[in-house]
């Protein structure tokens, strides 16, 4: 037996160790078994009458110590200009900590009275307690401008960049932060506005060249229309915002519910643990942040919310549907503080069948927030020293639970796409670093098993108790669709089952079909392009992708409105509360379902032309290389090929195509050219050069060097005028014919 450490070596590695303070965790720490662990509770309880240890539930923290995460308020700069910070909440007898904050250049610029969240690291020897990484600057909010700076002989002006806004700002000459003629600017409002004139802006950061890297996102907020700042009433509601007490909440800190996200999250909404039963089963925890609680019916946060629908992701930035101070602080699951969660704890069986759920209003303290990553790496055996502590206890259940689910999936099939997804890495300054595909670890395919399950529960939970909600709904493929995907898979040498009725798992046949072929990439897009788009609805149609009848958006609320409907709806089904479902919510379901699918829908624009133009700006150095990629889509006016190694689509514009007139089929998705018979159509292999990239457009200009390993064939000089039409030869209607059997995929 390992002998009893003292109290000295007790509190060091609490302080070591801030997010493992529970008895068992302390005792495990110290190898100690049995009864020695009366000995360890009698210390415990020595420390904690000694006021230098405070007891939580089952777990142990320092009074002196300080939350991993925490608010700020930053101080006057000293006399070395350095930046320090004091923690908001601060209940310790000790003197109050004094934390520098280590900024990066790409950080907003801080000034004294300026709250932050921030991310704490304890040090010593030095006359400062701990550093503080910047996370989010919260509680400002002056309004702000995206424009292009017109130099002037006394400061200039602020040209909008949204199209819907002619109005112009001021900047006097010392508020121009040295911006330049043509430059791209952020700026706020200086000064009160004023009912005559113009208003004055003093410009906070300088972007550039509007066509850098670093613009692109703030230009596709604008051009899109998507709300960026908060108005004054929401960020005072959010100011006012309070930790929410236990009170008739169950306890739900003694378990080890932790967040597994990518490493750069912002906010952890969703958190997970699975204890084995007995049986050879689990009980499986899923808690999701508590939003409902501080974003009220009727409330100007809740307006705001319902405005925005969900929050918009873009490489370097991400515009919030709530407040910093609830998105990154009281509504999200940061590991080592309390927070107020809305919970289900499901009955899994050995097959991984869901026998029972029930859901409950909690409050929660998670022990760790781990990202993918380390996780898999953890599971892989590279166990770094914070997953260690949790990895039998924690890490191995989840994996074990979800080998279940694996099995009673493979029995539902829900639709298997095999696509790839872009990731873009920019440096500090804003610049294309890389463009890579993300990997895809059984750590993603976990949690989203697990959240899929959640969300499933709460659908029918709702439905048992007969309370209006929110469905998550994917309709089945249209017959003209199903028949066009049948066409390309034929064209491809595949086969889709025809005269019954359609199942994934039939779908998912023709993917196994395809998979290591060349013909693989075309039928996922084909297959993903032939689906409906989801959407929201108070009417439950099933959803088709996952298989599954029922399904509801439960796990999201900091980041998707329908979520917080969920919410609600389940706060008012067990009656937990008056700030559960209204009446005015419910009468308002049809109107706000078609609300957040278009905000959905602009987010994925934004998303989108971001990402073009993010891989424009990236290729802009390369005009002249050769690359490889696939024809994915045909049009009047070109052709597009998916580069193969960024996923980008080129486009060859028919200009370009050879010295003949092609001829376009817009039932068959083919050119066909007048004169040789030439054939191009969607899935052929490529092999292109770029010619032009355009940042501001997201535009590639590919020329066809080889398709499908040959030259494209010549054909005589076009005429100027229209093609003329000619007869078609025999060998030409039969190209024709076959064309025809490719499938129209691109819509």
């Amino acid at each position: 037996m390992k002998r009893i450490p003292s109290k000295a070596e007790i509190l060091q590695w609490i302080s070591e160790n801030p997010t493992q303070t529970a008895k068992r965790d302390i005792a495990k720490a110290f190898g100690i078994k049995g009864a020695a662990r009366i000995d360890l509770k009698r210390l415990l309880r020595e420390l904690e009458d000694e006021g230098k240890l405070q007891k939580r539930k089952s777990s142990y923290r320092d009074p002196e110590s300080l939350p991993p995460v925490t608010v700020l308020e930053v101080l006057a700069p000293d006399a070395d200009g350095d930046l320090f910070a004091r923690p908001m909440e601060w209940n310790g007898e000790g003197p109050e900590p004094r934390i520098l904050l280590t900024l990066k250049s790409s950080d907003p610029a801080l000034g004294a009275g300026n709250r932050i969240l921030g991310r704490l690291t304890e040090v010593k020897g030095e006359d400062f307690t701990h550093t503080a990484r910047l996370i989010r600057r919260i509680g400002t909010n002056p309004e702000r401008v995206l424009g292009v700076f017109r130099a002037g002989s006394e400061g200039g002006r602020i040209l909008p960049v949204d199209k819907g806004s002619q109005k112009e700002w001021i900047v006097a000459a010392g508020a121009t932060g040295g911006a330049k003629d043509g430059e791209l600017v952020e700026a706020e409002q200086s000064g009160p506005k004023g009912r005559m004139g113009l208003p004055k802006a003093k410009i906070v950061t300088r972007l550039g060249d509007p066509t850098e890297p670093r613009a692109v996102s703030l230009i596709a907020i604008h051009q899109h229309g998507i709300p960026d700042h908060f108005p004054d009433a929401v960020i005072a509601e959010a100011d006012n915002a309070k930790p929410a007490p236990i009170g008739k909440r169950e306890d739900l800190r003694d378990l080890p519910l932790v967040t597994i996200d990518p490493w750069d999250a912002r906010d952890h909404d969703d958190a997970c643990c699975v204890i084995p039963n007995a049986d050879g089963g689990f009980a499986l925890w899923v808690a999701i942040a508590d939003v409902a609680h501080y974003v009220t019916p009727g409330s100007e946060l809740d307006r705001e919310a319902r405005k925005r629908g969900n929050s918009t992701y873009f490489p370097d930035r991400v515009v919030p549907m709530l407040p910093d101070i609830l998105s990154g602080d009281l509504c999200s699951l940061h590991e080592g503080v309390e927070r107020a969660c809305l919970a289900v704890e499901m009955q899994i069986d050995g097959a991984g069948n869901k026998t029972s759920h029930r859901f409950v209003r909690g409050l929660m303290t998670s022990p760790a927030s781990l990202n993918y990553e380390e996780v898999q790496a953890a599971i892989d055996g590279d166990i770094n020293d914070k997953v260690a502590p949790l990895f039998e206890d924690v890490i191995k259940p989840l994996y074990a639970c979800y080998g279940a689910l694996r099995k009673a999936r493979e029995v539902r099939q829900p639709l298997e796409l095999d696509l790839p997804e872009r990731q873009i890495v920019l440096t500090d300054e804003g610049e294309v670093q890389d463009v890579a595909f993300k990997d895809r670890l059984d750590a993603h395919r976990l949690i989203e098993e697990f959240m899929v399950l959640a969300n499933v529960a709460a659908a029918e939970t709702l439905i048992a108790k007969r309370t209006p909600q929110l469905f998550r709904v994917h309709e089945e493929p249209s017959q003209e669709k199903l028949e066009s995907l049948r066409e390309t898979a034929a064209a491809s040498g595949l086969q889709l089952a025809k005269g019954q009725v359609l199942k994934t798992a039939h779908l998912n046949r023709l993917l196994a079909q395809a998979e290591g072929t060349d013909n693989a990439e075309l039928i996922n897009i084909s297959t993903l392009r032939s689906m409906t788009q989801a959407y929201y609805s108070p009417d439950n149609f099933g959803h088709f992708g996952l298989a599954l009848q029922a399904y509801a958006h439960f796990t999201s609320p900091i980041r998707r409105y329908a979520d917080l409907i969920v919410h609600r709806a389940l706060v008012s089904a067990h009656g937990w509360g008056d700030d559960g479902l209204t009446p005015e919510d419910e009468a308002m379901l049809g109107d706000t379902a078609k609300a957040i699918s278009d905000t959905e829908r602009r987010s994925m624009m934004a998303e989108r032309d971001t990402t073009d133009r993010y891989l424009a700006a990236f290729l802009n150095d390369r005009l002249g290389a050769v690359m490889t990629g696939r024809i994915s889509g045909i049009a009047k006016f070109g052709v597009f090929v998916k580069l193969d190694e960024t996923g980008a689509d080129g486009m060859i514009p028919m200009r370009n195509l050879g010295n003949e007139y092609f001829h376009y089929d817009a039932d068959s998705q083919t050119l066909m050219g007048g004169d040789t018979g030439q054939i191009i159509g969607l899935g052929q292999r490529a092999i292109v050069k770029l010619v032009e990239a355009a940042p501001v457009t997201g535009g590639l200009i590919v020329e066809l060097v080889e398709l499908d390993g040959k030259a494209l064939a010549k054909g005589p000089s076009k005429s100027r005028g229209k093609a003329p039409r000619r007869k078609m030869s025999k060998g030409r209607k039969k190209a024709a014919k076959t064309a025809r059997k490719v499938k129209r995929t691109r819509r």
